[in-house]
């Protein structure tokens, strides 16, 4: 049975809170697996571009949260959230997010389909990029690839995911699903020098 958009994102935003919670107070301006991205980065991606998605969209503005270039991990636990309770409350439930790319859409079934994914994508970069363990749950990871799969130009044509890196068949689904999305599953954060 298929969980809830507000389930569905309460089990990927802890998973990735867990990971916000291991990084250490130093490593927040370290690279990623993003070329163009420092640890932070991450954070403010998500906290930045689904805020605005959903103002403009639906009219609803999340609460302010702390800065990520001050509190990473403060910011995202705000910004986290702030989302949750957007999908706990019942009145989100008639909310409508109208988007000249996908349409109205309710605004949990919005969430569901565009944010929710991004946390759980992003999950890995931020547990490789801080040498925490990247496996994410299988079935997520599947169905995604297999969604994503038919549209693959599409997607790339978005200049949202980089190449796709190849990989042996029998690596783990959430590698092969960030190969897909453009991440080299072999990276590894450089030696800390000094």
């Amino acid at each position: 049975m298929a969980v809830s958009p507000a389930e569905h994102h309460r089990q990927v935003a802890e998973r990735f809170t867990e990971c916000v919670n291991r990084v250490g107070s130093g490593e927040w301006d370290g690279p990623t697996p993003v070329a163009e991205w420092a640890v932070r980065d991450i954070i403010r991606h998500l906290v930045e571009w689904f805020p605005a998605f959903l103002a403009s969209g639906s009219g609803v503005r999340l609460p302010p949260a702390p800065s990520v270039d001050e509190d990473p991990a403060a910011c995202w636990i705000v910004h986290s959230e702030a989302v949750q309770a957007l999908l706990n409350d019942p009145a989100t439930a008639t909310m409508i997010l109208a988007n000249p790319h996908i349409g109205e859409v309710p605004v949990p079934e919005a969430v569901d389909r565009f944010y929710t994914p991004d946390v759980f994508m992003h999950t890995w970069d931020l547990a490789r990029a801080t040498g925490q363990d990247t496996t994410l749950d299988a079935a997520t990871c599947a169905a995604m690839l297999e969604g994503m799969r038919p549209i693959e130009q599409m997607l790339r044509a978005s200049g949202q995911y980089g190449p796709r890196v190849d990989v042996a068949d029998d690596v783990p689904i959430h590698d092969q699903l960030a190969a897909f999305i453009g991440r080299d599953p072999s990276w590894t954060p450089p030696p800390a020098t000094g």
